[in-house]
């Protein structure tokens, strides 16, 4: 992978193979969640396009900086709504700590949910409209915190292990298939409310200019120690150059190139720690005994179940540690982008894109995750380059106004699916346990 990476930027540019490269790294912290879940435990999660998008909510709460006239609109009303939230979840845990399971505590939770969520209708509705009126083009919502970006990693784990608890309370009971149903449909629920609730994320106007904990290009260019940096690293080009003026235009060029590179491995640095050190701590946690423990619960619970382990208590542990983990790689990602854009989150490339890497690489293997993170991802990106450069090498003895040759480059976008498709079917025909399967101690 690192050298198909290398020839992207030899043959097209750096930029790109470092874009390639970053957006592996994140896909790969993805993987590893999700592979937690279905490796240790054959947890199914449809819903991981959910946590992502909760990582990605951190990333705004935590960076962007308050706006005050929208917290002296109906800040207070918001918090109070927040207050009624968690005096409903008080109420609730009371009522199932103290009453036995019946129709009358059934009813009872009932009651207390649908009239908890009209009271926080009928007091923030009004705070909810001041809030959005608040100078909508550019702000138009709460705004967050103002601290730096990174802090946001861990608050997006945060989130999306809170959300997970309560996806696990009440979904890990059922069978397989129902489970895999609830998880992509409560998922589908978190998109809809981020996507609608303006006050709290700018909904689909999109939250741009965040906050990056790498420095910006435009700054680069006018240190001294970074052109000179260029200009060093570039000594061999600018000495063929035997004019002043052309020499500087070079070097102004190679700079403004070169400062988009090293923004780039910034972030490659930053991603790397990242997966380097989920890698040793998923690795340490598969071979100790509480790995062992859930690869037996996975193989056979009613043994595991027979044995004295909680079984339930065990999946929603789980399910929380690998939800966390996919709550990281969405705030990674933007802090990458440097803008919040609920409208991208389709579940084709946040949760089917994520399995088919986990199941190209192998399942239960955290190095066949990785790996399939950046086959799968190197693919999606650079099977248009590749089907377009297929498509010209077999049709260079038709001319360019041939039908089937436009066709075919017409078609190019389509490549991607195509070879998505028949990737995953080879590997399921000759390595059905993925490229690196999990590794079966046998003692």
């Amino acid at each position: 992978m690192l050298g198909l990476i290398i020839l992207v930027g030899i043959f097209q540019s750096w930029n790109v193979a470092l874009s390639i490269f970053n957006m592996c790294l994140i896909s790969a912290v993805m993987t590893m969640g999700a592979n937690i879940q279905w490796g240790y435990a054959g947890l199914i999660n449809f819903g991981l396009m959910g946590y992502a998008a909760l990582g990605g909510l951190a990333a705004v709460l935590i960076s962007v900086e308050p706006v005050q006239e929208a917290w002296v609109a109906g800040g207070f009303s918001i918090l109070m709504s927040l207050w009624l939230i968690v005096a409903m979840v008080l109420a609730i845990r009371f009522v199932l700590k103290n009453f036995e399971k019946s129709k009358i505590r059934t009813y009872g939770i009932a009651t207390i949910i649908i009239a908890g969520i009209i009271i926080i209708r009928v007091t923030s509705e009004t705070s909810i409209e001041a809030i959005e009126n608040v100078n909508p083009a550019t702000t138009g919502f709460l705004g967050g915190l103002g601290l730096p970006i990174m802090f946001s990693w861990i608050v997006g784990a945060f989130f999306a292990a809170g959300l997970a608890f309560i996806v696990g309370k009440v979904a890990l009971g059922l069978r397989a298939d129902y489970l895999a149903i609830a998880t992509l449909l409560i998922s589908e629920i978190v998109i809809a409310i981020i996507k609608h609730e303006d006050w709290l994320t700018r909904g689909v106007k999109n939250v741009i200019g965040l906050d990056r904990p790498v420095p910006y290009e435009i700054e680069l260019q006018t240190k001294e120690w970074f052109i000179n940096l260029v200009a060093k690293f570039n000594s061999g080009k600018l000495d063929l150059i035997s004019s002043i003026t052309d020499k500087q235009s070079a070097l102004n060029q190679l700079v403004i190139e070169g400062s988009s590179v090293f923004v780039k491995l910034c972030y490659s640095g930053l991603f790397l720690i990242v997966v380097i050190a989920l890698l040793i701590v998923t690795q340490k946690a598969l071979y100790s005994p509480w790995g062992r423990m859930m690869r037996a619960i996975r193989d056979n619970e009613e043994a595991a179940n027979a044995m004295g382990k909680n079984v339930v208590k065990q999946h929603l542990l789980i399910f929380i540690l690998g939800s966390a983990i996919v709550g990281i790689a969405g705030a990674m990602l933007v802090t990458q982008d440097g803008l919040f854009t609920p409208g991208s989150y389709q579940p084709m490339r946040y949760t089917f894109l994520i399995w088919v890497m986990v199941i190209v690489g192998g399942s239960g293997n955290n190095f066949g995750a990785i790996l399939g993170g950046f086959a799968v991802w190197f693919l999606w990106i650079e099977a248009a380059p590749i089907a377009l450069f297929l498509i010209n090498l077999f049709t260079a003895g038709l001319a360019d106004t041939h039908s089937l040759k436009i066709h075919l480059i017409e078609s190019v976008p389509y490549f991607r699916y195509l070879m998505m498709g028949m990737g995953l079917l080879l590997i399921m025909r000759y390595r059905p346990k993925g490229i690196l399967p999990e590794k079966i101690e046998i003692k």
